[in-house]
């Protein structure tokens, strides 16, 4: 038996602005992020009955809308969706597919204080994005927040290792800059 029940008659009301959130920080688009999330919740009714009930439901529609991202880069960057994607595990544990989101600390376990100054820092990290070149801050989202691997931002935006890691260097030294600038 499951340990977890799927209710999709929920997901908009407890779901909807945590994946909302996760997304706009990985697109950078508000009306992009929504339209993910809408197909996250399609795509998941679609496949409700693949849904095992080994993780919670909140962190398979995660996988789900992971998916959409990646598909959604793959759209706008790659020759006709012809690069490979390729999706991290963990690789630590016995049973197979288990995300690293699964075992991090649970997000709502803060203190008015830290969330107070992740929510300053992360702000100010994000003004500082804005402020990168366009191709600078897609890199760093992609490996830095996103955690995509060097081979797939390659692939996804047709540079080699070399550039993207001459990219990150620029990317990196740049928001240290703007972040000591404007949030210390």
């Amino acid at each position: 038996m499951s340990k977890h029940q799927i209710n999709p008659n929920n997901w908009i009301s407890q779901y909807s602005d945590y994946l909302f959130n996760f997304t706009v920080t990985r697109v950078s688009d508000r009306v992009i992020a929504q339209d993910l999330v809408s197909e996250t919740f399609l795509a998941g009714l679609k496949s409700m009955a693949n849904f095992k009930g080994e993780a919670s439901e909140r962190t398979w529609l995660v996988s789900i809308l992971k998916r959409k991202i990646i598909d959604h880069y793959r759209r706008i960057n790659s020759n006709k969706g012809k690069a490979e994607v390729r999706m991290s595990y963990s690789s630590d544990s016995d049973a197979e597919g288990n995300w690293l989101e699964e075992r991090i600390a649970d997000p709502f376990d803060k203190t008015a204080e830290d969330t107070l100054v992740n929510s300053e820092l992360g702000d100010a990290i994000y003004n500082c994005l804005d402020k990168l070149p366009q191709k600078q801050a897609e890199v760093f989202k992609m490996k830095t927040i996103m955690g995509y691997d060097t081979e797939t931002i390659c692939n996804e935006l047709g540079i080699t290792a070399s550039n993207l890691w001459v990219i990150i260097h620029r990317a990196r030294t740049a928001l240290a800059d703007c972040i000591e600038k404007n949030w210390f």
